[in-house]
């Protein structure tokens, strides 16, 4: 194997027949090709050695770093949190302790998004209720909605407008 510029490594054709090529990698991996040189751009894997060909070939160990990545996804880190992480394995320090502040932080904001459900299904279920005592209800297109309390901003904005309440 020899080096070239930018850290491209070329292997002989007899060493690239043990390794991997692309398509296998995909194969073993469930990982398309697009999505693997996406991942060697993002710094996610790294560069992987050419043939004389060009052709890319990857260690075994490939497959190894790809079941991580698939495994953080699975658990709910982004890309580039997963990137994050290898790069400072990558550097010999553990990542384990920014890990558990990612997983702290995103069950603040998975409980806040459940509070925010809960108090949106409170709401609807109370409109519901009054919609089941009135039945039906004139209006352009259904009297129900037209008439319903239950507001967002841009529903209040327009609301204030027809009424000539410019900001409302």
């Amino acid at each position: 194997m020899r080096e070239l510029k930018r850290g491209l490594r070329v292997v002989d054709e007899e060493a690239g027949r043990r390794m991997l090529k692309i398509g296998e990698v995909s194969k073993r991996s469930g990982v398309g090709v697009e999505a693997l040189r996406f991942y060697e751009k993002s710094g996610l894997l790294e560069r992987p050695s050419r043939t004389y060909g060009g052709y890319r070939v990857y260690g075994e160990d490939v497959l190894d770093r790809l079941a991580f990545i698939k495994q953080a996804q699975a658990l709910g880190f982004s890309l580039d949190e997963v990137r994050r992480i290898i790069e400072d394995a990558r550097k010999g320090e553990s990542p384990c302790d920014e890990v558990r502040e990612i997983v702290r932080r995103r069950m603040e904001e998975l409980d806040a998004r459940l509070r925010e459900l809960q108090r949106h299904r409170r709401e609807l279920k109370a409109t519901l209720e009054e919609w089941d005592k009135l039945g039906r209800a004139p209006g352009h297109i259904c009297g129900l909605i037209e008439g319903s309390e239950v507001g967002h901003a841009h529903h209040d904005r327009t609301e204030g407008l027809k009424r000539g309440k410019r900001g409302a």
